[in-house]
């Protein structure tokens, strides 16, 4: 029998019940509403006065009609009319004789042994009945009511479509590492000859976008086995205990089904260091981790289930999940590069019709820094202008705008800027493109707007760079901050005043230079030394706060080299803008007229220039030559640091 109908049995039953009671104990208000109420007196005058033609004896309930009315009596015609007594057992003898038409008494009714064992005991039996079904809803219960402590997990059997690693594009790396896992899931018996023991635990590691969910759901289809998909907030709430209550459930159910995978996104919700919270020791989200460790640890040896995690934060997580014998497996989901992305267009373009002139090439260059989440939403994007136009493929012009909505957002024509205004915009658009095309070692610029887009944006300078670099020398460092600048430096140029629109170029120009500085040692000042520990409370947010593991005397010299390396590069952009002013005002012409220049039309007015921009070398910091080494990798680096991510394409 279905749980559906045992639900609807159930609930008939007590409706029944319900009923049952009404009409025992109950009197129907409808049956008074047919009858008058008049006092006792008042009857036995009708009954005198034989204004009665029908009357019922009920115990101590009197309820008649009357007949025509006489000089006596009160009560009209066909009149229904209801009285009570407590002794009425002479009147159905009385109104014999006083003509009445009609007498009828019904007999007292004797309770038999049923009803009052009825009336006795199913109160409280109903009492019963209804705590035990709570109690049997409760955790581990198999009803909803009160289930606070079952999983929330998602299972996902063989009825359901498989995703395969055919439909994983971009991170062959990673699906290699898994391949392993799988295998073990095929034929663990293979393994177990050889006494190796597979990773109980593995973890997913990588930016937001990525595909780790595709990935573990890909590897649970490549298995052929149920998969149990869950979030880590899923384990957490406010009752106490719960979280630990539905981590032991999940891994119940998991048991029921081996071999099979656990994938867990997010882990970070659950999986923080401990101690580092408010609650101290006895807090929930701690109480759910410890459950969460001994699941793992208590694993049989014959066990073959997986357990796959996934999250974007792996330095906030506690070191026990890390620890060989949980999750003892990490396996990096990076972003793709040129070849991955080209991997994860042809996957999303399967589907769709295109127009001849599409080249995934183009498009996979074009696209650096990007995930396989905003390479779909570029190709959604596409579809929806090729729709929004009439087309009935998508063709190449509807990618491009796509991947300058993915990045900057799309256009705000109806911000409406003054004539002033765009002058402005456009030189300091200029300025930044002038000094990228100068500055060797800059990435050449894609596109040029002074079309609102976003938020915020009210022009942009695109700079795509020709392939997937992981690795920035100082003098690149200070060519990077040069550009950020160059759109001040126009404005100061050409109007002898600044504005506003420079607000988030400093602030990169600022976070770079202190990143030199502090970070990667860059300044001989203060030496080959990392300054300052980021601070993070796990229920407070993200860096709250620095360890400033210096003196204040160090802190003075850092800002000094900072400024140091702003005025240096500010200096640099200056320079090169102002050698070539009338090359500003022409560009800028060009742009406040056609609002877009593409890379071919800039390079063709820069290569009219009256200044060759071979004639002009970079300025670095003297400290340093420009043909530094390179810096090596850079550790604790995050999407919004160094190497460089989607928003520094954008000038």
């Amino acid at each position: 029998m279905s749980k559906v109908v045992k639900n609807l049995g159930l609930y008939l039953v007590l409706v029944l019940v319900v009923v049952t009671m009404v009409n025992t104990f109950l009197t129907p208000e409808e049956v008074q509403k047919q009858y008058d109420e008049i006092s006792y007196s008042q009857f036995l005058k009708e009954l005198d006065a034989g204004s009665i033609r029908i009357l019922q004896i009920r115990n101590n309930t009197v309820p008649g009609e009357s007949s025509s009315a006489t000089l006596q009596g009160e009560l009209k015609d066909g009149k229904r009319f209801l009285t009570y007594g407590l002794d009425v057992a002479g009147i159905a003898d009385r109104a014999v004789a006083k003509g009445v038409e009609m007498v009828t008494v019904e007999a007292p009714q004797k309770n038999t042994w049923l009803m009052s064992l009825m009336t006795s005991l199913f109160p409280t039996l109903l009492l019963i009945g209804v705590w035990v079904y709570f109690l049997n809803n409760m955790q581990g219960g198999g009803g909803r009511i009160m289930s606070f402590g079952r999983s929330k997990a998602k299972l996902f059997l063989d009825n359901k479509p498989k995703v395969t690693f055919a439909d994983v594009a971009g991170c062959d790396e990673s699906k290699e590492e898994l391949q392993e896992v799988i295998h073990f899931l095929k034929d663990p018996e293979k393994f177990k000859k050889l006494g190796a023991r597979v990773p109980k635990g593995v973890l997913l590691v990588g930016p937001p976008g990525t595909g780790k969910t595709l990935l573990a759901r890909a590897a649970a289809g490549e298995a052929d086995v149920p998969f149990f998909s869950s979030s880590g907030s899923d384990f957490v709430e406010m009752f106490v205990g719960v979280g630990a209550a539905r981590v032991r459930d999940l891994f119940e159910q998991a048991k029921k089904y081996q071999p099979c995978i656990i994938f867990i996104d997010e882990m970070d919700a659950v999986g923080r260091h401990r101690g580092a919270g408010l609650g101290g020791g006895h807090d929930e989200r701690e109480q759910t981790l410890n459950q969460f460790l001994v699941e793992l640890d208590g694993f049989d040896e014959n066990t073959s289930t997986i357990v796959i995690a996934a999250t974007n934060r792996p330095d906030i997580l506690d070191p026990a999940l890390l620890r060989p014998g949980r999750f003892d497996r990490h396996i990096t989901v990076d972003r793709p590069d040129v070849k991955g992305r080209e991997e994860i267009l042809k996957v999303h373009m399967k589907d769709k019709s295109f127009a001849d002139d599409v080249d995934m090439g183009v498009l996979a260059r074009r696209t650096p820094g990007l995930v396989g989440a905003d390479l779909e939403n570029l190709v959604n994007e596409g579809a929806l202008l090729a729709a929004r136009h009439g087309r009935d493929k998508i063709a190449m012009e509807d990618l491009e705008e796509g991947i300058e909505r993915v990045m900057a957002g799309p256009e705000r024509k109806s911000r409406i800027l003054n004539d002033r205004e765009r002058r402005i915009i456009a030189y300091h658009e200029t300025g930044h493109a002038i000094v990228a095309k100068v500055l060797p070692g800059s990435d050449p610029v894609h596109k040029i707007s002074i079309i609102p887009r976003g938020h915020a944006a009210l022009g942009y300078t695109l700079q795509l760079p020709e392939e997937d670099r992981f690795l920035m020398s100082k003098s690149e460092l200070m060519n990077r901050i040069a550009i950020l600048l160059s759109g001040r430096v126009s404005e100061e140029i050409v109007f002898d005043d600044v504005t506003s629109g420079a607000a988030n170029d400093l602030e990169r120009a600022t976070q770079t230079a202190r990143q030199m500085v502090t970070q990667l040692g860059m300044s001989e000042v203060i030496g080959l030394v990392k300054l300052g520990n980021k601070r993070e409370e796990i229920f407070l947010g993200r860096d709250i706060s620095e360890d400033r593991n210096y003196s204040e005397e160090v802190a003075y010299k850092i800002d000094q080299e900072v400024k140091a390396i702003i005025d240096t590069c500010y200096e640099n952009a200056k320079e090169i803008l102002t050698s070539r002013r009338a090359l500003m005002d022409k560009i800028a012409g060009v742009l406040l007229e056609k609002e877009v220049i593409e890379a071919e039309e800039f390079d063709r007015l820069m290569s009219e220039g009256t200044t060759s921009p071979a004639n002009v070398e970079p300025q670095t910091d003297t400290s340093n030559p420009a043909n530094a080494p390179s810096v090596p990798e850079m550790p604790d680096t995050r999407v919004d640091q160094l190497p460089r991510t989607r928003r520094d394409f954008l000038a």
